[in-house]
């Protein structure tokens, strides 16, 4: 006979052989097959990738915008008080982590600086002309407001310490010297570092970064029992970075709150990354020869939440952090995270109560789902049986829970909250960005620019059932809500595809709830003249 471990050996080569044989299939040679085996990414996977470059993939249908009252909850000062209190007065029975992902590197943020880099000749025009020529409003203002940046006093001092004569020269060489110097990898390099570890904030006697604000911030709400989890997720190549930062800090913020912070990191998983190919939607290759893999956007990171040990999890985004009132932040994270507990304790209940339900029961359970989670259930309902009703109800409410600040809708380019209908006709919440809907579309363009408002990755989620179970976050993921992207390498251009975003497709599935919060929750840094905003400007 072949022992347990033999024939677990000879299953292993087996799904090898057969994985060998389907790549060679597809086009791959034995090369490529080790290639994808080494990145730990599923040929299925490939498979799919290949087949939405080559077929597309179906745009968000829009239904109508998610307004007050219409899928987004309004709540007075009173309420949010109320659920502020609520969650105070229950958190201790949760662990609470704050997860932030922090991986981008600030190219965007200084990138109209790294063009007029290019294109200037400081020789032969000024800056006005430049200016002028360029309609580049963006220069004007950061050279405006230079002084007022964080990190202007210290890259200042070098500057005067590179050039003696630096306060001779004139205000264009200065200001020129000024973003070359902050662009430079010899000096400051800002453009190629991690937006965390940045100046963002100026103080009396110091600046600090966003991990700073960070750690700041996660014992004002996210803390329980004395302890407070905060976890990045960040490029491997960047933790030391991130760990410097955060050792020079966290002991203050500690003994300052008597809190302590624990901290932890992850990176994207390279099994996520996905295939890259040109034009004809052929794989490409680099100069080596081998396959070309990108990552795969954020979406990539709910394989991270899903190996989070927590019961609740703010959700909130690496530059969106503020100076200044704090507390008022705190506060409307508290409020929404009552309102996920006290909605999770009524589901719980439900559910472990369902299996003894009557009609009665379950009519009540039905306007619950309507009305406090906006489930429609289907129409066809009344005419199940008791046994498949209470199926159903158990299959939409045991999900995981995401409630979702919205702010109003100021302009800002990004994602909003939408009524969608899917290929089956149910209609759901979402979050949708824009690259998702078909904009050839006169009715859903329309529809698009009625949004009132805006996602600002203000979320607090709940990922235990009823059971004190850990959900499997990837059986909520809907597939086909991925992107493909047009991309350049090497001055060639590419297409790739990013995976279903965290806060979209990623939570197509779970059950969503929207608040509508003040503006002042919403503070983030796009571009480094938005560190000139009253939000990241001392009082």
């Amino acid at each position: 006979m072949i022992s347990g471990d033999k024939n677990v050996r000879l299953d292993n080569t087996n799904a090898i052989v057969n994985d060998l044989q389907k790549a060679i299939e597809m086009g791959f040679t034995p090369l490529d097959f080790a290639q994808i085996q080494e990145h730990g990414i599923l040929l299925q996977n490939i498979q799919n990738q290949l087949d939405f470059f080559k077929n597309g993939i179906a745009k968000t249908f829009l239904v109508e915008p998610a307004t007050v009252s219409n899928g987004i909850l309004k709540l007075s000062e009173n309420d949010f008080q109320q659920k502020a209190d609520f969650f105070d007065a229950n958190k201790s029975n949760f662990k609470l982590v704050k997860f932030v992902p922090a991986s981008g590197a600030a190219s965007r943020m200084f990138k109209f600086l790294s063009e007029f880099l290019n294109d200037f000749d400081v020789e032969n025009e000024s800056i006005n002309a430049y200016v002028n020529r360029k309609k580049d409003n963006e220069l004007l203002i950061f050279i405006v407001g230079l002084e007022k940046l964080p990190f202007f006093k210290e890259v200042d001092s070098k500057l005067k310490e590179i050039f003696p004569n630096f306060d001779n020269l004139e205000s264009d060489h200065k200001n020129f010297n000024f973003i070359k110097m902050i662009l430079s990898s010899e000096y400051f390099d800002f453009a190629n570092k991690p937006k965390a570890i940045l100046p963002f904030h100026k103080y009396s006697n110091h600046f600090t970064t966003p991990i700073e604000e960070h750690l700041k911030e996660c014992i004002h709400y996210s803390s329980s029992n004395g302890i407070s989890y905060l976890h990045f997720t960040v490029t491997e190549t960047h933790q030391t970075l991130f760990e410097n930062k955060e050792n020079n800090v966290k002991s203050k913020v500690e003994k300052e709150s008597g809190i302590t912070i624990k901290t932890s990191y992850s990176y994207q998983n390279k099994s996520t990354d996905t295939i890259a190919v040109d034009l004809n939607n052929n794989p490409i290759r680099d100069e080596m020869g081998k396959l070309v893999f990108r990552p795969g956007g954020h979406g990539a990171l709910i394989e991270n939440l899903n190996h989070l040990d927590a019961d609740v999890v703010f959700i909130k985004n690496i530059d969106n952090v503020i100076q200044n009132n704090l507390e008022s932040i705190a506060f409307y994270k508290k409020a929404l995270a009552g309102i996920l507990l006290e909605l999770q304790q009524q589901i719980f209940n439900y559910l472990n109560e369902i299996e003894n339900s009557n009609e009665e029961d379950l009519d009540e359970i039905k306007a619950f789902a309507k009305n406090k989670l906006n489930i429609e259930p289907l129409e066809d309902f009344q005419k199940y049986t008791l046994e498949n009703k209470i199926n159903y109800i158990k299959n939409i409410l045991d999900r995981p829970i995401r409630v979702c600040g919205m702010v109003k809708n100021e302009g800002d380019p990004g994602g909003g909250p939408f009524w969608v209908q899917d290929s089956k006709g149910n209609v759901s919440l979402q979050i949708v960005e824009t690259s998702q809907v078909d904009l050839t579309n006169v009715n859903q363009a329309k529809i698009l620019a009625d949004a009132t408002h805006f996602n600002p990755v203000d979320l607090v989620c709940c990922l235990r059932s009823h059971r004190n179970e850990k959900f499997d976050l990837a059986q909520f993921v809907d597939h086909n809500s991925g992107f493909i992207v047009e991309k350049n390498k090497d001055g060639a251009p590419l297409k790739g595809y990013e995976l279903p975003g965290l806060w979209n497709g990623a939570m197509a599935k779970w059950i969503t709830v929207f608040v509508e919060v003040p503006l002042i929750t919403f503070n983030p840094v796009k571009t480094v003249n938005d560190l000139l905003k009253p939000a990241h400007q001392p009082q």
